[in-house]
């Protein structure tokens, strides 16, 4: 398992990351079980999010119980969750009193006294900046946070956050996939007229933005085609790509969803993959694309079967 630099953290952590948002209605041994194969994968990053699970902390309390770590196992994880989508507005709320309740609610549900990681959970329109800096100063003086990111954020976004933060952005979680691939897509295609590839939808420059300011991309849905519209993996809508996937996966001995992974890992901006699968097998099949040593030819191949246009 290959890792990244998590933001300016100088920490180094697996570019492969378990998303536990489907967790709420797994017994205690299949989340078990699922963790214990991430980790013998060489996972020990878990992706959380207060709104995950039917009530409030639901899978972040379903992990605690079913865990029960120790103060040393705890501390061989590097524990990410989210915080600001109110699922009862519905709506978003940054506010100083929102952010610091809801940390603190996934640490009562977790049962530990830290968060790694603290991602804000897809922009808030109604951002008070300052608002944001004195929670983030807060949590971290307190010992609550270790470390901040964002999620789904373009680059003016995270630039007004930065005006009142000081701390680093670590991270910025947007959905990526060989088929939704609009961030990486754009630059390929930029200023050529009538093609709809090159429509900006990312605020301009979001992956080149991440990388010139050390913020780690993770890539949540690495496997769906679309906005939650199906997995791509052998969709009868997909032929080609699933055609040179196939054949890929062959040459390298893996199963397919490695080189769906591996197409995001090969990307040298030291992207972090998010699994949100539940079935062990498929996170240990993910995981194999880490290692993958995509050519230049054949990762561009995927592209085009993906329906890209390469100039």
């Amino acid at each position: 398992m290959r890792t990244v630099p998590l933001g300016t953290t100088g920490h180094q952590v697996p570019n492969v990351v378990l998303g536990l948002m489907r967790i709420a209605q797994m017994d205690d041994d299949a989340v078990r079980t699922l963790v214990r194969t991430a980790r013998d994968a060489g996972i020990d990053f878990v992706d959380h999010a207060d709104v995950y699970g039917g009530d409030l902390h639901g899978c972040e309390r379903r992990f605690a119980e079913a865990m029960q770590l120790t103060p040393s196992q705890r501390a061989e994880l590097t524990i990410q969750s989210k915080a600001g989508i109110v699922p009862d507005g519905p709506y978003f709320d940054y506010s100083y009193d929102h952010l610091v309740s809801s940390v603190e609610g996934s640490l009562e549900a977790l049962g530990t006294d830290y968060l790694d990681v603290l991602l804000l959970h897809r922009p808030d329109a109604l951002v008070e900046p300052d608002e944001v800096a004195r929670a983030f100063d807060h949590l971290e003086s307190t010992g609550k946070v270790r470390a901040f990111g964002v999620s789904n954020h373009t680059p003016g976004q995270i630039e007004l956050l930065k005006k009142s933060v000081r701390q680093p952005i670590v991270a910025n979680q947007v959905q990526l996939s060989i088929t939704h691939a609009p961030l990486v897509a754009q630059g390929v295609a930029a200023n050529m007229a009538g093609l709809d590839q090159s429509v900006v939808r990312d605020g301009g420059g979001l992956l080149d933005y991440c990388r010139l300011h050390d913020i780690t991309v993770q890539a949540w849905s690495p496997f769906q085609a679309g906005f939650f519209t199906g997995v791509f993996l052998g969709s009868e809508d997909y032929p080609e790509l699933n055609a040179v996937i196939d054949r890929l996966a062959a040459k390298y001995d893996v199963p397919a969803i490695a080189i769906a992974t591996a197409w995001i890992t090969r990307h040298p901006a030291g992207m972090q993959v998010v699994l949100g699968t539940t079935t062990p097998e498929r996170v240990a099949g993910a995981a194999q694309g880490s290692d993958v040593p995509l050519t230049r030819a054949e990762w561009y191949e995927l592209f085009r079967a993906a329906g890209y246009t390469v100039p």
